[in-house]
């Protein structure tokens, strides 16, 4: 309840009051006194709290962050949380929490001194003990951290040390040098390996809630309805202009109001009429009835987000790779991501999305439709017209066109793909366990080739989610981890794409362009290439 809620209603009951009684209590109170708090009730009735209403396509899978999460979730938790380091605008790494790092000569021991003045969301000061707690429970304490793959006993590199050197600084060693340490600390989807306080949890290690240091704090979680954020007054915000996640993070509203509405039309309806001020991702089937609106800015930004169909490689019938590509060879992605996206987006085959610098000519090359070579392919295979599962969700309406537009394209070959429609959580479970014949899915933006290709090579008996099971994969994988020359580099990112196109454990149909459209009296709002919003700079003109 405000001070305004309380006080107003005691004032109008004193005037109703017969003027016997109300005479005393004024006697009491002293008209100057009366006068003041009149006074402070009207400003305060007419100071209304500035929200920012934004919308989700689903609801968040967790508070955890980089622990149980999905993008809707990173997307929220990325205004509560915050890293060491971070992706500028440009997809490089600067600092955050951190204000500055030192690598050793061997590599393997990286030395972060901490910024002074920050503050965790229960007003208690950030020190270098909170980081070594909080780093530890994620590289050591197995909390199920998103990044555990990459850094971890399985991973590209193992943490053997975290100990704060002094009161200010943490240091972080590695059993081997790892080019991509800090690349991978910045990860969105690894919560920006996000810093907490200890009370975030119990005294058995139990989650809580998030007590982070970003520019706004968690306040209420309604289960597929909302979720509030509150501004944080005690934020210190790194100087300078916005950029990326990691300075210029000023909170300019007192309230962010996340809406779950996994129709798109009725969020566009929502954001229409005025009860939505940003929608950060417009369905592309609306983008023709928005793009000329008047009381809209519509915005068209091209993503490192990755579309694709996956085979489930284990399973009776896809295990024979000439079924998997008689499928690959059915698929049109040029024609279906012009028809998806309304010619916004450019097909792409690759693992590595097309806006990245290691996206060459050999990723570019598109996979052609051959109907007849199709139907060979499948029947050498042995198929004879068996049903063959594709699962999709009504949440992400570009998974749920793509699986529709491939069951006709295979059609065309006398494939016989069935479609599952599920809700995106129980998509997401089906992923994590590899239970399904195929699956249209995306990923959200990993700004490195290695990340890219991380998402599809695995060993399946420890990691499920993995579709491509290649021991060849993995080494060139691996190779490509442990080098920073971009000569090289490349070479490996060639080599593995010559191998994804040849072993076809999945399609990879075509990189998204962010639609986000605001109303004109939101200020400062600005999509880039993460696809994530971000609702710090961003103001509500009256």
């Amino acid at each position: 309840m405000s001070l305004y809620d309380f006080l107003y209603p005691l004032i109008a009951v004193a005037f109703d009051m017969r003027r016997t009684c109300f005479s005393i209590w004024l006697g009491k109170l002293g008209l100057a006194s009366l006068i003041i708090v009149i006074a402070l009730a009207t400003v305060l009735r007419g100071r209304s709290e500035t929200v920012l209403h934004a919308r989700l396509s689903a609801d968040i899978q967790s508070t955890n962050p980089g622990v149980r999460r999905d993008g809707n979730t990173d997307q929220v938790m990325l205004h509560i949380v915050e890293g060491l380091v971070a992706y500028r605008e440009d997809g490089s790494v600067g600092p955050l929490l951190a204000r500055s790092w030192s690598i050793s000569a061997d590599g393997k021991t990286y030395t972060f001194k901490m910024r002074s003045g920050v503050y965790f969301h229960n007003n208690q000061p950030m020190t270098a003990s909170d980081v070594v707690w909080s780093l530890s429970r994620y590289f050591t304490m197995g909390t199920a951290w998103r990044c555990s793959d990459a850094i971890g006993s399985r991973g590209m590199v193992k943490v053997i040390g975290v100990a704060a050197t002094a009161p200010d600084t943490v240091a972080v060693k590695l059993d081997r040098a790892a080019p991509l340490f800090l690349t991978t600390l910045a990860r969105t989807d690894c919560g920006e390996t996000g810093i907490l306080s200890p009370a975030s949890v119990d005294v058995h290690g139990n989650w809580i809630a998030p007590i982070g240091t970003g520019p706004f704090k968690f306040a209420d979680w309604k289960h597929n309805q909302y979720i509030d954020l509150v501004r944080f007054d005690k934020y210190a915000a790194l100087p300078g202009p916005r950029d990326g996640n990691t300075g210029g993070k000023t909170p300019l509203v007192d309230r962010v109001h996340f809406m779950i509405i996994p129709d798109s039309s009725a969020a566009l309806v929502a954001l229409l009429r005025g009860s939505l001020d940003v929608m950060g991702e417009v369905a592309y089937v609306n983008y023709d009835s928005i793009r000329l609106s008047h009381d809209l800015v519509v915005d068209v930004t091209p993503m490192e987000d990755i579309n694709a169909i996956f085979f489930q490689t284990q399973d009776p019938l896809l295990r024979d790779v000439r079924l998997r590509r008689a499928i690959a060879l059915t698929l049109d992605t040029a024609g279906m991501t012009r028809v998806i996206t309304r010619g916004t987006a450019q097909s792409n085959n690759s693992i590595v999305p097309t806006p990245s610098p290691y996206h060459k000519a050999v990723e570019a090359q598109l996979r052609g439709v051959n109907i007849a070579e199709a139907r060979q392919l499948a029947s050498a295979a042995g198929y004879n017209g068996q049903e063959i599962h594709l699962v999709t969700n009504h949440n992400y309406p570009e998974l749920f066109d793509s699986a529709v537009l491939a069951q006709a394209m295979a059609h065309e070959a006398g494939i016989n793909l069935v479609i599952d429609t599920l809700d995106w959580a129980t998509e997401v479970a089906k992923y994590s366990s590899g239970k399904y014949q195929m699956l249209s899915f995306s990923f959200s933006a990993r700004l490195d080739p290695a990340f890219n290709y991380q998402l599809f090579v695995g060993d399946k008996s420890t990691d499920p989610r993995k579709a491509w099971d290649s021991p060849e994969a993995r080494t060139l994988l691996q190779q490509l981890i442990e080098t920073s020359d971009m000569a090289k580099r490349q070479a490996l990112v060639d080599q593995l794409h010559t191998l994804f196109m040849r072993d076809t454990p999945a399609v990879v149909t075509f990189n998204t362009s962010r639609i986000s459209a605001w109303r004109k009296n939101v200020v400062g709002y600005k999509t880039w290439l993460t696809g994530f919003p971000r609702y710090w700079g961003v103001s509500l003109k009256s």
